[in-house]
Parts: structure tokens; sequence; C-alpha cells
């Protein structure tokens, strides 16, 4: 394998020389720079991306800081990321923090260590002046941090009271909501949404409130004391697309059909809808949208630009499955 070393032995340059090329700095001449580029495509010498980072202080490479890589939403975010980078010549190093605040500081200190050049978060538990200290081009993904830090998220809180209102226009009496964790900006806004729209009900009492912590297994368990403890419910707003299959499985373990006796609505739009049975309806994200335009937008902080939009706000749209009955 070629060194620097041979390819300016080969050029009759130096290896500061080399260095220059590589890095296009303007303080070689035109004829010497074509010799040097093609000894190293004779030599077909890669250059060593650490050393490269360490010396221009940069890596072209985008840090993607997810809370549960398991919940299928976020490997679809990173998808569109990736994308937008591949085609900019970035790579993308994905980072799963488990919503450990600790842990979302560990990267984001080595993140700095490794001359990363930007960073995209989904987090609700660092402190924004945390995340300010960093001195890393940032974006907030799907939760917002507040007004100085530029975010690209949805629409929770209205995207909730739609699907509430669904079940109601397909005729449930007794709606209960399967949340996802408190203090997650996103799992509260489509709570409150869910209570903007049920709170003035004869029907509504506190307990028809339970937490899946976005997780299905919790969810499956929260669903059955649901039916217990209201065996009139007939309908159920999960906070997220997981969380609603965890509550057909429940239901059918508990012996109610969906959507015939009980409609599950679900919140994401992720592939995974489309795969349960029945099929779940859900009020679906621009998934694909989100990852791009987050990528795009900590591409234009890293060149010094100056942000159209500092903060994304996507709406999300009705996608009707069989989960829900017809509407009447």
């Amino acid at each position: 394998m070629s060194t620097i070393r041979d390819v300016a032995k080969a050029a009759k340059v130096s290896v500061a020389t080399v260095s220059r090329v590589l890095n296009n700095s303007d303080k070689v001449n035109e004829e010497t720079k074509k010799r040097v580029l093609e000894t190293i495509r004779e030599l077909d010498y890669k250059p060593n991306e650490v050393a490269r980072s360490l010396f221009r202080k940069q890596s072209n490479t985008i840090a993607l800081i997810v809370p549960d890589i398991k919940n299928p939403f976020f490997p679809e975010v990173a998808r569109a990321v990736e994308d937008v980078l591949n085609e900019k010549e970035f790579t993308l190093i994905l980072c799963n923090s488990d919503e450990d605040p600790q842990k979302e500081q560990r990267y984001l200190d080595m993140m700095k260590q490794k001359y990363v050049d930007g960073v995209i978060i989904v987090t609700s538990t660092l402190q924004k002046k945390e995340i300010e200290k960093s001195d890393i081009p940032i974006i907030a993904l799907d939760r917002q941090l507040g007004n100085s830090i530029p975010s690209v998220s949805v629409d929770n809180f209205n995207g909730a009271r739609e699907a509430v209102r669904h079940l109601k226009s397909a005729g449930c009496r007794k709606i209960a909501h399967i949340r996802g964790p408190h203090g997650i900006v996103s799992a509260d806004d489509r709570s409150d949404g869910y209570l903007h729209e049920t709170a003035h009900e004869p029907w509504y009492c506190d307990d028809l409130i339970v937490s899946g912590n976005f997780n299905h297994v919790e969810t499956f368990e929260a669903a059955i004391e649901l039916m217990k403890r209201h065996p009139d419910l007939d309908g159920i707003f999960a906070g997220n697309d997981i969380m609603a299959a965890g509550a057909i499985k429940a239901a059918g373990t508990f012996g109610k059909k969906v959507p015939e006796e009980l409609a599950v609505i679900g919140f994401d739009g992720i592939d995974l809808c489309r795969l349960t049975n029945p099929e779940i309806t859900t009020m679906a994200q621009p998934i694909y949208e989100l990852g791009a335009t987050a990528a795009k937008l900590i591409l234009e902080l890293i060149e010094g630009k100056e942000l159209a939009e500092t903060h994304v706000l996507f709406d999300v749209t009705f996608s009707k499955g069989q989960s829900t009955k017809n509407v009447r």
C-alpha cells in the first residue's frame, strides 16, 4: 500500500506539498498540483482520513444521536439523513443514547474530540445550555430544544387532536390514551392533544391515560389493565405505532376484536403499520422529509450559512388502516 512519502518521492515534491494538494491549498501551483494528483492515481494512494481530520479540524462526518434504535421510526429517519449526506460525500455516525443524559453528553464530548462537523440530536434529557456549550453545529430533530437551537419536528398537538376526532367520528364513546414517557416533548404534546379533545367528555377520567413508554411490551400490559378497568372501552389512541401494535396484541389476548369492538389509532406512520394484522390506522409523520431536512440544515450550518427557517414544523396526515372502524 502506497504512503504519502511514496507519492512525494515519485512526484519529486515534499510530503508537505502532497498534503497541501490533498487539502486543496491554494499555495501549490497548477503544474505541481496536476503532477501530484496524477501520481496519486498511478500509485492508488488512499489518504489517511484520520490524519486529514486532525490537520483540517474537519472530518466530513455527521453524528445522529437517537434515543432508541429499536424503534423503527429512527432507522427510517437515519436512512433519509444518510441519503442527503452521501450526496455531499459526508459520512454518518449513528449513536444510541437510551434517553440517558450522561450518555448523550459523552457522545457530544467525543464528537468534538474527533472533529465531527455537526450533530443531529433527538433528546429530551439534555439541557439547552449543555448543548450550546458543545460548540458544534447542532440540529434538534423530532423535539424542539428552545429558540436558539434550530429544529425539525411535527405538530404533535394537533396531530393527536385529529387522531381522537377520528375515533369519535368512527363511533367510539370511550377513548383511552397510551402515552409515551413523561418529560419527552413529543409525548407530552400528544397527550395534551388527547386531553384537549376528551377532558370535557362525561366519560373521561384520569385513569384513561396510561404510560406505555414508547414500548410495545409495557404497552401490552398497560392495555390489558385498561380493558380490565374499563370493559366498555371502545377506542385507544396510542402515542406511537409501536404502542398501537402492542395495544392490538393485547386486545386479541383479552378477547376484543379490532376494530369491531375496539378501534386503535397510532402515531408516526412507520412501515410496520402495513405489516400488522389488522393494518394500523395512524397519524403519519413525513419521516423521510424530517430526516432529509435535518441533514440539509446541518450542512448549511457547517458551511456558515444563515438558515432561512430556524424551526421547521411539518404537519402530520391521517393514514387509514384497518384498526379503526369506517367513519359513519
